[in-house]
């Protein structure tokens, strides 16, 4: 029996608490009850039936994102057997069509998981976030996740997440970023969902192929949120996610990092693929220099590189413009379109 370690947990927490104290602390946390005063969570409280019906009074017909894999997935969305591709089909759907169906599995005893993925709740729903809205976000657009009983594979965001269920339970485990090699993350570049993925089955996983995940195990955390309740996932924070329910629901907040309005091109991925392609043929001596370095400008490990040198010169090390980003920018973007000719 695995001994997962407990999530701090809150019933009342002011805005100025978490953007000030827990957010900058990036250890994830539970807000228990956080959105029970919502519509949308009585209504999932009361019957799936109850809740499609809340639901539906919003939508303005548009389609969105929805993914289904068969019966024989066993409710996981992840790659098919050899990774030529996916175990499940993706595609656009009106939303009134993907609730009635989701009403209709509800009675099987073998059926497809399906799932609505990630929708922006203002354009599908407009209206919904006039009656369940967080003073904790009041600009952030959340976005919409709804499904029955399926597991998303351990993967990350680029993003501070807090995701709050609102019908139906979910479990969640986590691992923190220092775990990401004991993980066995799959390709950066082809994943399930958009995010990279452990290619570890969490459910069933295979220690002769995969040993070092039992030292993640031995990191991990894990929780059962109900409707209303909340976490907080900081970036780069591994997750597991299981929805239990035959009727789930999902809205969560991403409001910095690579999800933010304004998020810096190129993104910190992005960065990642462009170092791996630089320095691949180097030696592991030669990266380890280089390590050095990284840890000096980016990660700020001794002095801080811009506390001796004179502010008119510090370029990219202080404070910028706009202007200037821009400009440094397309400065790199003309170099490795001439190095790539």
């Amino acid at each position: 029996m695995i001994q997962y370690r407990k999530i701090p947990e809150y019933t009342e927490l002011s805005k100025a608490q978490f953007f000030d104290e827990i957010a900058p602390n990036q250890k994830p946390i539970v807000i228990r009850g956080f959105t029970s005063n919502w519509p949308l969570v009585s209504a999932g409280n009361n019957t799936p039936e109850n809740f499609v019906s809340y639901i539906k009074r919003f939508y303005n017909g548009k389609k969105t994102q929805m993914v289904v894999a068969p019966p024989a997935a066993n409710k996981r969305f992840y790659y098919n057997d050899d990774m030529t591709g996916v175990n499940f089909l993706s595609g656009e759907e009106r939303l009134d069509l993907f609730l009635g169906r989701l009403l209709e599995l509800s009675d099987r005893e073998l059926y497809p998981a399906i799932s609505m993925q990630g929708a922006v709740t203002s354009e599908i729903l407009p209206g919904l976030l006039s009656e369940n809205g967080s003073d904790f976000f009041p600009e952030i657009e959340p976005r919409l996740w709804i499904g029955n009983e399926g597991i998303v594979n351990t993967h990350y965001d680029g993003s501070d997440n807090v995701a709050c269920v609102i019908a139906g339970r979910r479990r969640f485990i986590l691992f923190p970023p220092e775990q990401t090699g004991n993980l066995y993350p799959g390709p950066l570049n082809f994943t399930p969902a958009g995010a990279p993925t452990s290619l570890v089955n969490i459910d069933k996983p295979d220690f002769e192929r995969f040993p070092l995940f039992k030292h993640a195990l031995a990191e991990a955390y894990s929780i059962e949120l109900s409707p209303g309740d909340a976490i907080f996932i900081p970036m780069l924070w591994w997750h597991n996610v299981e929805s239990l329910d035959k009727v789930n629901a999902l809205m969560n907040y991403w409001w910095n990092g690579s999800s933010a309005p304004n998020a810096v091109s190129p993104s910190p991925i992005d960065s990642l693929n462009i170092a791996l392609l630089a320095m691949r043929n180097m030696s592991p001596k030669q990266r380890n220099a280089w390590r050095c370095l990284f840890d000096h400008y980016l990660f700020k490990q001794g002095v801080d590189p811009a506390a001796y040198i004179p502010e008119h010169q510090q370029h990219l090390l202080g404070e910028l413009s706009p202007e200037y980003v821009e400009a440094v920018k397309e400065y790199f973007i003309q170099k490795l379109k001439v190095k790539s000719k």
